[in-house]
């Protein structure tokens, strides 16, 4: 599992792992509501990660683990 950060901009969420300097949008995340946030997410390179579902952070950026579920980097 790696740690990554999660923020907003003007066009959806990005995807950034310090560890790598990896920075991607984030096409789909499986689970977005105030109750239910995380899940699978796919990132624009292809790469899929999953966040384990939680409630929805009350501000953005936030430093969560995912775990990577391919071998896209």
């Amino acid at each position: 599992m790696a740690n990554i950060m999660i923020r907003r901009n003007d066009k959806g969420y990005v995807f950034y792992m310090p560890k790598r300097d990896i920075e991607d949008s984030i096409l789909s995340m499986e689970f977005d509501t105030p109750e239910k946030w995380g899940g699978e997410i796919r990132l624009g390179n292809g790469g899929v990660y999953f966040i384990e579902p939680q409630a929805a952070p009350a501000r953005l950026p936030i430093s969560v683990r995912a775990k990577r579920l391919d071998g896209v980097e």
